[in-house]
């Protein structure tokens, strides 16, 4: 079905896997359109409740394809804007998406990687892993929110730092700095993220859903208008009133 990444899904997990080896797992037009349609489609699914995307090889990705796109770029920016549409429209839909989202980052990320990682629910990294903006070395500016969401999880001084001197940190830095959810031995990282994702499978998906919505809008709308719509929202909750009549009569 897809050329540029694999898909599974299976026990309410459905699982996303960059699939340029060669290349680091760099983001060609092509890779980004099949990662936006698979995440579209996972969106729809109600039986999925965790989406995990990770990487083959050595990378998570290298970050956008410069070679496939090397003649697009004018004057620091991508001239074939469709290919940064795609990038935005698969961020809105990691976020829209009423499942959680995990990045499970084995290797190097960077640049345009890093902005999409940027965007998931958690994040859970290989010590061994590379994460940086590099956006500076080529000279290009970024399309994809790395001067906005990288300075909400790290400060804008740290930002600053990684984008104006593009040097990577190492999954224990990320960890450290606020960049990561979890830093493990890149033998531990595929189990760690599966315990992961059964936990979070075992609560509400419908009251997940509606905590990401809150937790989303607060995010980019601040901290007063975050709390008067959390006070507002009204989200039908079904999924564990089973559970809870069975709490009221085991008490």
């Amino acid at each position: 079905m897809y050329q540029d990444i694999l898909f599974s899904q299976a026990d309410g997990i459905a699982r996303i896997t960059f699939n340029r080896p060669s290349v680091l797992n760099a983001l060609s037009p092509n890779l980004i359109a099949e990662l936006t349609d698979a995440t579209q489609k996972v969106a729809l699914d109600d039986t999925v409740k965790v989406l995990i995307v990770t990487g083959t090889g050595r990378a998570w990705s290298a970050g956008v394809d410069l070679k496939a796109l090397n003649e697009n770029i004018q004057g620091g920016h991508f001239s074939n804007f469709e290919v940064m549409e795609m990038g935005v429209a698969f961020i809105l839909a990691l976020q829209a998406m009423p499942q959680v989202t995990i990045a499970q980052v084995n290797g190097h990320c960077y640049t345009g990687a890093t902005e999409l990682m940027l965007a998931f629910d958690l994040v859970y990294a290989a010590d061994e892993a590379q994460i940086g903006d590099t956006h500076t070395k080529w000279g290009i500016a970024p399309k994809w929110g790395m001067t906005q969401r990288l300075q909400q999880k790290v400060g804008l001084m740290k930002a600053m730092e990684m984008s104006f001197t593009a040097q990577p940190v190492s999954g224990k830095e990320a960890e450290r700095i606020g960049l990561v959810n979890k830093s493990v031995p890149l033998a531990e990282l595929e189990n760690t993220v599966n315990q992961v994702a059964e936990k979070i499978k075992s609560n509400s998906a419908q009251t997940i859903a509606a905590m990401k919505t809150m937790y989303y809008f607060g995010a980019h709308q601040g901290l007063h208008r975050g709390l008067e719509y959390e006070w507002q929202a009204d989200f039908k909750i079904t999924d564990r009133e089973e559970f809870l009549r069975n709490f009221e009569k085991n008490k």
